[in-house]
């Protein structure tokens, strides 16, 4: 057997077959040496390519589960104060790197960003069960992308390894050959 038969994917990433017999490969993908080298090594730069993304995704993600829990925080801090007269001093962002110092008092609703330049107005408990929902979802989908990291970084690994066996066969198949061919004295 040349190959491993296992050829399934997760979520679009395909799996790299691991390569026992590099000459079995080479025939039953009919390809030669140089052929395969170039279809593993771009093999290997897809990979890298989703792994980008993946990336990007995961650290989108790491940054706004915190966001999603300071909401939680102020919106826990707003229900426990509601039925006191006390007001709340708040520091807020404006802009990057510019806070302003606002006064809040008893409300019963509040305002959050969905994005997209979208803001609506919802009731203290709306809030909480949206943005509880988000974080569930934000953390679900983390999870799910650490996964998919843990699969791409195995399929680069084999894809490294049956690259270099790749290679080092042809080296020896070419010492094989130059040994087999009879130096001409001068």
């Amino acid at each position: 057997m040349s190959t491993s038969t296992s050829t399934s994917e997760r979520r679009g990433i395909p799996a790299a077959a691991f390569v026992e017999d590099v000459q079995t490969y080479l025939s039953q993908s009919n390809l030669d040496v140089n052929s395969a080298l170039a279809f593993l090594q771009e093999r290997l730069q897809q990979y890298r390519v989703v792994e980008m993304k993946l990336l990007a995704q995961q650290r989108d993600l790491q940054a706004k589960i915190p966001d999603i829990e300071k909401c939680l925080d102020a919106l826990e801090t707003l229900q426990a104060n509601k039925d006191t007269d006390k007001e709340i001093i708040a520091d807020f962002e404006v802009s990057e790197g510019i806070y302003s110092r606002a006064r809040v008092e008893n409300t019963d609703s509040v305002c959050l960003w969905l994005g997209a330049n979208v803001m609506l107005e919802y009731s203290c408990e709306e809030a909480t069960t949206l943005l509880l929902n988000n974080l569930e979802n934000a953390k679900a989908s983390l999870e799910v992308l650490v996964a998919d990291l843990l699969f791409l970084r195995d399929q680069v690994t084999i894809t490294q390894v049956t690259i270099a066996r790749v290679y080092n066969w042809d080296v020896h198949q070419r010492r094989l050959r130059q040994a087999a061919t009879p130096m001409s004295e001068p």
